[in-house]
């Protein structure tokens, strides 16, 4: 038995497009995203993501300090490579949010987490347990109760 087996699994990784799950912290985890104005920012930059990246977001969480979500590259489009889709939702909403509530920039970490859903992976189980990190922050008692979650298009075929 060859001692690579295990590199033969990664032909299973790559899904036709694949599905990421991304999570983006505030600066210093400041909490400055849990509210309607700022939520309303990260919506409508989440809807234009096609348009002006070639990427669709599906479901989303924003919690105070970091904002969780799914999405795939659009297919038959020229999408931009994922760090500068992401880059670029940071820049548009970290202008409008930094001005509607009067703070400092920055408002983003440089960095961001991204994780590709493999296919054995459930986008409906990540999504459970996404969808439960404001019950686990103690902020609500039921996950339905969040206000700041939702889905901006189907990315699941």
């Amino acid at each position: 038995m060859p001692h690579h087996k295990h590199l033969r699994r990664l032909g299973e990784v790559w899904l036709t497009p694949a599905v990421y799950f991304v999570t983006t912290c505030t600066a210093g985890r400041r909490a400055a995203l849990a509210n309607d104005a700022a939520f309303a920012i990260l919506r409508a930059e989440l809807e234009a993501a096609p348009t002006r990246h070639g990427w669709t977001v599906g479901r989303f969480v924003v919690m105070p300090d970091h904002v969780h979500f799914f999405c795939v590259s659009d297919e038959n489009s020229d999408a931009a490579p994922l760090s500068r889709f992401v880059g670029g939702f940071k820049q548009w909403t970290a202008k409008a949010i930094l001005r509607s509530k009067g703070l400092a920039p920055p408002l983003w970490q440089k960095q961001f987490f991204d994780h590709v859903l493999r296919s054995g992976e459930s986008y409906e189980s990540k999504w459970r347990y996404v969808l439960e990190n404001p019950v686990r922050a103690g902020l609500v008692k039921k996950a339905e109760d969040w206000l700041y979650a939702g889905e901006i298009a189907p990315i699941m075929r």
